[in-house]
């Protein structure tokens, strides 16, 4: 199983944007999967998201205003693993260091990264899991939050997610997976990774399915004030690569 992460968050330049995503997506991620343990590799870009009143809990968020956090989150870049340790040795930054030249030039065209090593805590299946045929393969669209919360709150935090939020999504249409992850390095502490059919499907059925319930959605607006988000989180985004199938 899929049970490690290391997800980086960042923006690119206009100037060179092109060829630095031809060379991640044809060399740097292919390199990545050559490694021992790298199960899978999947690239997103953010998408702007649907205002509507469904949406107004997601505009209120409360964002970090750590001015040492880096800001990056117009793309997305995920690698799983086994677990953790896979990650651990060598650790990313060696193993960046080990790339050639022209490899790290293009890294540095990231602005803004923001990196975080993480394990799946709890994860449940969506309706769409079984019609799903990429196996491990994230989904053509994602929403991934990454957060802190103050240990005062976490106890609820937990209930919250394991009471109602996740096994909500176990019927939300259009969901295949959503997995609550805890961090073993970077700035957030928890994130939770949702993977739906398409963007459409996400834009229909999330938030919209979960809020027929007044009391629970209440207790999902009151939650939701307590955490303090990354920049640019919760993240909308449709994958890039590996490239999706119309």
């Amino acid at each position: 199983m899929d049970r490690g992460f290391w997800i980086t968050w960042y923006d690119l330049p206009d100037d060179g944007r092109e060829d630095y995503l031809s060379w991640l997506h044809e060399f740097y991620i292919p390199w990545l999967l050559k490694r021992p343990g790298f199960l899978w590799a999947a690239h997103y870009a953010a998408v702007k998201k649907e205002s509507r009143p469904a949406t107004q809990r997601e505009s209120a968020l409360n964002h970090t205003d750590d001015s040492s956090v880096p800001t990056g989150s117009r793309y997305i870049l995920l690698v799983g693993a086994e677990h953790a340790n896979v990650f651990a040795d060598p650790v990313p930054s060696v193993l960046h260091a080990g790339l050639p030249a022209e490899s790290r030039k293009m890294l540095t065209m990231r602005i803004g990264e923001r990196a975080n090593v993480m394990v799946e805590a709890a994860r449940v299946e969506g309706p769409q899991a079984k019609q799903y045929q990429a196996g491990m393969a994230l989904a053509p669209c994602i929403q991934l939050g990454s957060f802190n919360c103050p240990y005062q709150h976490e106890e609820e935090m937990l209930a919250w997610y394991a009471q109602w939020r996740m096994p909500k999504m176990r019927t939300t249409p259009g969901c295949i997976r959503t997995r609550k992850l805890a961090s073993v390095s970077g700035w957030a502490k928890h994130a939770v990774l949702y993977e739906f059919t398409s963007l459409e499907a996400r834009n229909q059925h999330f938030i919209a399915h979960e809020d027929r319930d007044p009391e629970m959605k209440a207790w999902s607006d009151r939650m939701v004030q307590k955490l303090v988000h990354a920049p640019g989180s919760s993240t909308l985004a449709c994958r890039s690569w590996p490239a999706v199938s119309n």
